[in-house]
Parts: C-alpha cells; sequence; structure tokens
C-alpha cells in the first residue's frame, strides 16, 4: 500500500510539473506588447508606411526644379554619298563619298525664375511628405484602436466561456441530485430526463462558445501578422478594464488640437493653396539659363579639306513670357480656388462630424458606466439567489422549473455586465481616438 501510495504522488508531482512547464513555456501577452507586436508586424501598416517613404523620397530640391540638370551626350555617325558636279569646263562625278563625323558634349541647364513656381513646389513637396506622415499616423491609430477592441474582446468572450462553464457545471451537478432521487424514487423519470436536456442545452452553447473564442484568438493573431494564426493565446489581463475618468471637455479640447483627421483636412487644404500658386506663377516671365562645352570632329572624303576639329564654351540665357494660352490659364485658376473652397468646406464637415460623433460616443460611455453599475448590482443579487435555491432544490422546497428560471437569470445577468463592460470600453475607445489620445494603450 505504500509503495502504491508512494507511485501515485510520484505521477502527481510528474504531472504537476509537466503542467506548469507547459503554462511557463507558453508566452504571456499583455495589452502592451500585443499593440506594439501589431505595430511592427501588420502588413496593411507596413504598406502605408512605404507610401510615406515615396513621399519622403520626392520631398527633394531636384524634384522641385531648384537644382540644375548636367547632361553628357555624345554620337558618332557618317555618311556614304554621290555627286555630280558641272562646272564651265568639266563635270566631276563622284561616287561612294565616304564623310565621318563625332561630337561630344557635356550641358547644363537650370531654370533662373519661374515666377515662383520652383519654390511653391518645393513647399507642396514637403506638405505632401507630412500628409503621408498624417496617413500613417491614422493608420497605426485606426490600428490601435482594433487591437484594443479585439483584446477586449477576447476577454469578454473568455468571461463567457467561463461562465457557461459555471452554468454546465450547475446543470451537470442538478442531475446528478435528479438521478439519485430517480434511482430512490422521490422523483420522476421526467424530472430526470428534463435535467439530462437542460445539461445538453448548456453543453451546447459552451461548445458554440468555444468556436467563438477560438474565432477572436485568430482575428487578435491576425491583426498582430503572427506567423501561426491559430496559436494559443494567454492573456495577462483576465478582466476588462474601464477608465472611468475622462472628461468632455477636456476630450474636446484634444480633439480640436490634435484629431489627425482634422490635421489630415488641413493639410490637405495648404496644399490646395500651394497648387493654385503653382498654377499663377505661369503669368510671370520665366528666365533660364544654358551652358555647355562641346567638341566636334568631321572627316571628309573628297576635297581639299581632309578633316576639322572644332571644341569650345557655349551660353545664354532665354528670358519668355506666354502671353495666350487658350485661356486655359485662367480656367485653371478658377478650377483652383474652387478646389480651395471645396477643401475648407470638407474641413468644416470633418470638424462636425467629429465633434457630433464625440458628443454621441460620449452619452453614451456616461450611461453605460451608469449600467455598469447597476448590472454589478443584479449580479450580486442573482449569485445570492442561487445560492438558496440550490439550498432549497436540495431540500426538495423549489420545483426544476424553477431552479432552472433561477440560474437561467445568473447567467443572463453575468452576460448582460460583460456586455455593458466591453460596449463601455468600446465608448472609451472611440473616445481616445477622436481626441488622438489612443496612442495612450501603449
Amino acid at each position: 500500500m505504500k509503495s502504491l501510495h508512494r507511485v501515485i504522488r510520484i505521477v502527481f508531482l510528474a504531472l504537476f510539473f509537466f503542467i506548469v512547464n507547459e503554462v511557463v513555456a507558453q508566452e504571456v501577452y499583455d495589452l502592451t506588447r500585443c499593440i506594439q507586436t501589431g505595430l511592427e508586424r501588420n502588413f496593411s501598416l507596413q504598406v502605408v508606411r512605404n507610401y510615406e517613404e515615396i513621399a519622403k523620397n520626392d520631398y527633394t530640391k531636384g524634384n522641385a526644379g531648384m537644382l540644375p540638370t548636367i547632361s553628357l551626350t555624345s554620337r558618332y555617325g557618317g555618311t556614304v554619298n554621290s555627286s555630280k558636279q558641272d562646272y564651265v569646263d568639266e563635270v566631276v562625278n563622284s561616287s561612294g563619298v565616304l564623310n565621318t563625323y563625332g561630337s561630344a558634349a557635356v550641358n547644363l541647364g537650370m531654370d533662373i525664375f519661374r515666377g515662383f513656381q520652383v519654390k511653391n513646389t518645393y513647399q507642396k513637396l514637403g506638405n505632401q511628405f507630412e500628409l503621408g506622415g498624417l496617413s500613417t499616423q491614422m493608420s497605426i491609430e485606426n490600428l490601435v484602436a482594433q487591437i484594443v477592441s479585439e483584446y477586449n474582446y477576447y476577454i469578454q468572450q473568455l468571461t463567457l466561456y467561463k461562465n457557461l462553464a459555471y452554468a454546465v457545471s450547475l446543470s451537470r451537478e442538478r442531475l446528478r441530485i435528479d438521478e439519485e432521487r430517480y434511482l430512490l424514487g422521490s422523483a420522476s423519470k421526467v424530472e430526470f430526463l428534463q435535467s439530462m436536456v437542460y445539461l445538453n442545452a448548456d453543453s451546447s452553447r459552451y461548445s458554440r462558445q468555444k468556436e467563438i473564442l477560438h474565432n477572436s484568438q485568430v482575428k487578435l493573431n491576425e491583426l498582430m501578422a503572427s506567423e501561426n494564426l491559430g496559436q494559443k493565446l494567454i492573456l495577462k489581463d483576465s478582466l476588462i478594464k474601464i477608465r472611468e475618468d475622462l472628461l468632455y471637455d477636456d476630450l474636446l479640447e484634444n480633439t480640436l488640437d490634435y484629431n489627425t483627421g482634422l490635421k489630415i483636412a488641413a493639410k490637405n487644404q495648404i496644399i490646395s493653396e500651394l497648387d493654385y500658386k503653382i498654377i499663377k506663377s505661369r503669368s510671370y516671365p520665366y528666365l533660364t539659363m544654358s551652358t555647355g562645352y562641346g567638341y566636334n570632329y568631321n572627316k571628309y572624303g573628297t576635297g581639299t579639306l581632309l578633316n576639322q576639329d572644332v571644341h569650345g564654351l557655349n551660353y545664354g540665357f532665354t528670358l519668355g513670357f506666354d502671353i495666350f494660352d487658350g485661356f486655359n490659364r485662367s480656367r485653371e485658376k478658377n478650377n483652383a480656388l474652387i478646389v480651395i473652397e471645396n477643401k475648407k468646406i470638407q474641413y468644416n464637415e470633418i470638424e462636425q462630424e467629429v465633434t457630433a460623433d464625440l458628443l454621441t460616443i460620449y452619452y453614451a460611455y456616461e450611461n453605460n458606466l451608469r449600467l455598469l453599475r447597476l448590472e454589478e448590482q443584479n449580479l450580486e443579487v442573482a449569485r445570492e439567489n442561487l445560492e438558496i435555491a440550490l439550498e432549497r432544490y436540495k431540500l426538495g422546497s423549489l420545483s426544476g422549473i424553477e431552479l432552472r428560471e433561477v440560474q437561467k437569470s445568473l447567467l443572463d445577468a453575468e452576460e448582460r455586465l460583460i456586455l455593458v463592460k466591453y460596449q463601455t470600453k468600446l465608448a472609451e475607445i472611440s473616445l481616445l481616438q477622436i481626441s488622438g489620445r489612443i496612442m495612450e494603450y501603449i
């Protein structure tokens, strides 16, 4: 007997250490780690960052036309001609006369003045680069909001999963009680079979919830661009944490100052004004400069001149003015002014939209906080009621239908509470995203 106990103890310890090692081997993810992993790996964000890099590469003085252009050209060729020359006293015929030539040149050209077009173009490229950064920032904020939402959704589904597991255990206990009563003859077979139906129903919901939990896990892995989308995630948090210190006036001030959508709208307005200035620059005269050094070599197949070398420097300035272009410049200026007006209207529209969204979501946030307190109280009452009902059922003073109703009330209270928590968290996430404070989650 002692040896049997010793074997059981050894097996138990081995199993315990195996379970502990498995848990330790699996990595634990907190919210910050999930966000940082997503920001490093997410594929959509990588594409947006690449577009920002393109805008950065385009932001150069050369692309704006501030720098000169230098070109090197060379050419070698020849001609094979036949000719007939009639003179007064003779006729000279020649055929297959080969003339060859070669040339090489280095040329430099530069716009000295283009009616401020170069300056405005450079400013436009700079603003487009900043716009690319704002677009990346918006994508980052959207991704962070998605990860925070999915992280808390996973916690919500995990909590529901545990609640349903508890409901299954209660139904299994009830089935055990009814089975004992049926075998002792103190309960009918109908009650025993009904308990089995309840257990099967709870087990079915429990199985469906496991699928929902798995889908949420896959979605969170997808947002983090994990190599193994099916890997099991162990989250550090087991409860949805709610911030209750958000004030509307502070959020509104932050929104007007830091909302990324408003910043993008303002930047688009600046770019449209620069487009108008670029078009307007064509109304000014332009001055260009060019210079170069060239070498030409010619070899003649006939005549008294055998070959010729020419090399030297050339330079020049060109002053021009577009007098008439079919009213195209005037048309483009008018259209550009309309675009500027549209950008101003769009800014006002976006400002109104984000302000309205902020107000609407803040109302929902406040209401959910009130509902949260109410549902917490309801859950406490439902738990106490179930304890009393179980004791009465064991004593036979409560029917199976009444116990089922009490059990259902507890499960409903738990589901309502976790749903209100998640809805409150979503409102919190939206408020911080609108106000430009979503990065506070890192």
